[in-house]
């Protein structure tokens, strides 16, 4: 049987509806290793208290509820696609992810705010299928607030067995990093044993992250970290950096997931200055490194971000 993998391309997903309160957001910040010094995330009552820039990725698992809720139902009660031939869920990898903000966002959703999403590119190769979705979080009103981009590596996954490539938009491109000087910044940090148990009260309840023997099935050799946490300590690295402890500086973040984390594991960010960016802002490319494992955790990676007086190069 052949696939018309052209249809999905342009396909809109159904509507999610969404909330967030401020506990959500002091829940998030803990999430991604944020410290006692880090006012402006952790404490409520700070003049400076902001939403982390990232906190909409974890929205779509979160969805509008505070409860828990079951990973596998999420997962597997999506709908199929046109286009394309039946997807495993359990053989699906988070590839990249990206978020631009459009405006600042509220410390508390209020009601009708949802993501709206489309499908914008599908490949196959003879590694599988990869899919891209833009979503954008709106307000009761209809305005937009953010884009998120997404993509999802199905391993295995096949179609025609023939390469294919159609994508119609996607995140700004990241600029290569520089390879003849030293970062222009870096940031140690360290996750906890405890990370995952605290970044999944967000919304991702996978099992992959709490249950040794699920890990160990899927060779890991035990628990991993969420891929949206190890992202959450990289913006807090260019946040602390080069946006001198303002989470409002960023306004563009995004990144390719590399290899995983375990809970425990040390992490270093490396920031190079690449050019100016959009409304006044400075690109950087930026990695970052699981001093634990050796490996390169989160890459291809872009940010815009406000430069502080206070970063130095």
């Amino acid at each position: 049987m052949s696939y018309d993998l052209s249809k999905v391309v342009g396909h809109a997903t159904e509507d999610k509806p969404v909330t967030w309160n401020k506990r959500d957001l002091l829940t998030y910040a803990a999430g991604v290793g944020a410290k006692k010094d880090e006012f402006s995330i952790v404490y409520e009552l700070d003049k400076n208290f902001s939403m982390l820039p990232t906190y909409p990725v974890v929205l779509n698992l979160k969805g509008d509820s505070q409860e828990l809720n079951l990973f596998a139902e999420r997962v597997n009660g999506a709908k199929p696609l046109p286009g394309l031939p039946p997807l495993d869920p359990n053989r699906m990898i988070h590839g990249t992810q990206h978020i631009e903000l459009l405006r600042p966002l509220p410390l508390v959703s209020g009601p009708g705010w949802k993501l709206k999403g489309r499908y914008t590119g599908v490949t196959e190769n003879k590694s599988g299928i990869i899919l891209l979705v833009e979503q954008t979080l709106v307000d009761g009103n209809g305005t937009p607030y953010a884009k998120l981009y997404s993509s999802s590596f199905n391993l295995g996954a096949k179609a025609n067995g023939t390469n294919f490539k159609k994508i119609i938009a996607g995140p700004p491109q990241e600029k290569p990093i520089p390879k003849d000087r030293k970062p222009d910044w870096t940031f140690k940090d360290q996750t906890t044993p405890e990370q995952a148990i605290i970044f999944r009260l967000s919304g991702d309840y996978n099992p992959l992250h709490i249950d040794p023997k699920i890990g160990q099935a899927g060779g890991f050799g035990g628990v991993i970290l969420h891929g949206l946490s190890t992202y959450g300590f990289g913006v807090r690295a260019i946040i602390n950096t080069v946006g001198g402890g303002d989470p409002k500086s960023v306004t563009l973040y995004g990144g390719r997931f590399t290899s995983p984390v375990k809970p425990g594991d040390a992490l270093e960010t490396e920031i190079w200055e690449v050019g100016p960016g959009p409304n006044g802002t400075t690109e950087v490319a930026f990695q970052v490194k699981n001093l634990t494992s050796g490996k390169i955790s989160l890459g291809n990676s872009i940010a815009y971000v406000k430069k502080s007086e206070k970063s130095k190069l």
